[in-house]
């Protein structure tokens, strides 16, 4: 089976949605040629490359109570509200194993997207031509204002959300004429006027990628609006948030978090006629 993709948006928390999908995806035995993950869609799309079904929910709601995992305190210390090296390092080398070895052994092809801090522009990153891999999908997870850069090959690299939210493009690149779309949030973004002042402030130092900070919201909405043409084309499969369930970056309530993740697994579910329509 060649030419089919399957593309994950990022979004903080809100990616526990995504994890409900592919756990049903994986209950159903559907594994895809070619996975393709921004931020929070990287981590799900690893461990749905590992084929642990279960280990990204248990990512999400196990630890979120720990102060590792998430500490508002940071910000007035002017640190990284979230525990970087906590939740790419501790919990799957040790609290809560990810098979490296499955994953690595793994023929599907898996793309994790990250931005270059210095150009705004996204760099691609092929599992099969990296060993750092918790680095890299660390590095696509680095939310401006909220984590700190992650040092990479002579790179500054952050959230690839910036560069490039919804990497349809790249997929379709990559030869996959056919794509099952897994959005987070499907709604579109304002221009950030009013926090232009402070993110100029924040970022002084790199011009470029402030520049691109604000410019989000417009690459956003092409990209939404790139994805509904292609739905209507019958090219995409879109799985998105079927009821709005209020949830920012960065959230601690587990019962908000536990819905989300059963939301996606039944957005999955209503969705499988369509997906095995393409996936046969």
């Amino acid at each position: 089976m060649n030419g089919i993709g399957l593309v994950l948006q990022g979004g903080g928390m809100r990616g526990i949605y995504t994890s409900g999908v592919l756990d049903f995806f994986m209950e159903k035995g559907i594994y895809f040629p070619y996975t393709i993950g921004v931020s929070a869609g990287a981590c799900n799309g690893s461990m749905y490359i590992s084929r642990q079904m279960g280990l990204a929910k248990r990512m999400y709601l196990d630890y979120i109570d720990d102060p590792r995992y998430i500490n508002y305190a940071n910000i007035l210390k002017r640190k990284s509200v979230l525990g970087m090296d906590f939740i790419f390092g501790e919990i799957p080398k040790s609290l809560n194993p990810f098979d490296l070895e499955t994953f690595k052994n793994s023929k599907d092809k898996f793309l994790i997207v990250t931005t270059d801090c210095d150009t705004g522009k996204p760099v691609y990153f092929d599992k099969d031509d990296c060993q750092d891999i918790f680095t890299i999908i660390k590095a696509s997870s680095s939310i401006p204002f909220i984590t700190d850069p992650v040092d990479f090959l002579d790179m500054k690299l952050i959230d690839g959300g910036i560069s490039d939210p919804i990497p349809i493009k790249k997929s379709i690149q990559d030869g996959n004429d056919l794509n099952v779309v897994v959005l987070t949030d499907s709604r579109y973004m304002r221009k950030p006027n009013n926090i232009k002042r402070a993110v100029y402030k924040m970022c002084e130092r790199q011009i470029k990628i402030t520049d691109h900070i604000l410019n989000m919201h417009r690459i956003n909405n092409e990209t939404i609006d790139y994805i509904n043409d292609l739905e209507k084309e019958k090219k995409a499969v879109v799985i998105k948030p079927s009821k709005n369930i209020k949830m920012g970056i960065v959230n601690k309530n587990k019962s908000k978090l536990k819905e989300l993740y059963e939301l996606g697994y039944e957005d999955a579910k209503n969705s499988y006629l369509k997906i095995k329509k393409i996936y046969s």
